[in-house]
């Protein structure tokens, strides 16, 4: 079936795009043009990552070894820390329900935490085609269609969000070039080279003008993470947040002695 009606609303609470979708959405992304709106901000606009989880160690966090729940990069840090390793950077790892309950799968060394949800609904991350970020065993990082999801092996960690920005190198077909929809907004893609790009912009923006940073770094696929919510710790760029009030964390870390 194909996509039949979009529009956006802001929703007072969660400031989350709310997004009625009629019908399920095709894996194939209509094509995008090679330039986006004039508006778009520039690339120095937005906070960017890049890592190779084959030489770093890449993580998601969510509880600690007695179940309590991270919530805060401060926090996160400071438990690594106590268990020798040294935060080198974190990000939101996807949305999250009532008691910071991650909103779709998560899985952590290879246990399901919380469920795949591949149900219809409204929002974000129901606009399909929504998406999961993984990493297999050996580090390797991949993103893949919600429904793609089951065919993945020796999956390690992944965390589920959406929609997807970028599928198959387009844009998703349900963003505007000049939509009035702006927010601050993350997300990660993947590189040509295999590595994994994180990224979150500095101001508000359009979902368009964010699927088409992405794009033009060269991502053939990228997945939204969260909006005006976001974080990222990132010090070798003296960008330091470490607040905030998460389900699941992405955490890049290096051990300190």
């Amino acid at each position: 079936m194909r996509w039949k009606t979009f529009w956006d609303s802001q929703h007072p609470k969660t400031g989350r795009l709310l997004l009625w979708v009629t019908g399920l959405g095709v894996l194939g992304m209509a094509q995008c043009g090679k330039s986006s709106s004039s508006s778009a901000p520039a690339a120095d606009h937005y906070i960017s990552y890049q890592v190779n989880p084959r030489q770093l160690t890449v993580r998601l966090y969510w509880q600690d070894e007695r179940g309590e729940k991270f919530r805060s990069i401060r926090r996160l840090r400071e438990w690594l820390a106590a268990h020798g390793q040294r935060l080198l950077f974190a990000t939101n790892g996807g949305m999250y329900k009532a008691g910071n309950i991650p909103l779709g799968l998560l899985l952590e060394q290879g246990v399901v935490r919380t469920p795949l949800d591949a149900a219809q609904g409204v929002g974000n991350f129901y606009l399909k085609p929504n998406g999961v970020f993984y990493l297999t065993a050996d580090g390797q990082p991949g993103i893949v269609s919600t429904t793609a999801f089951s065919k993945v092996p020796q999956v390690h960690y992944a965390t589920q969000s959406g929609p997807l920005l970028v599928l198959n190198g387009r844009v998703h077909p349900a963003f505007k070039p000049h939509s009035a929809n702006l927010h601050i907004r993350s997300g990660v893609g993947l590189l040509p080279n295999g590595d994994a790009l994180f990224a979150m912009s500095k101001e508000k923006v359009s979902f368009y003008d964010f699927a088409m940073y992405f794009q033009r770094q060269g991502c053939q696929t990228a997945l939204y993470l969260d909006g005006f919510v976001s974080r990222t710790y990132l010090p070798e760029k003296q960008w330091t947040q470490t607040d905030g009030d998460f389900g699941v964390i992405i955490g890049v870390t290096e051990p300190t002695r």
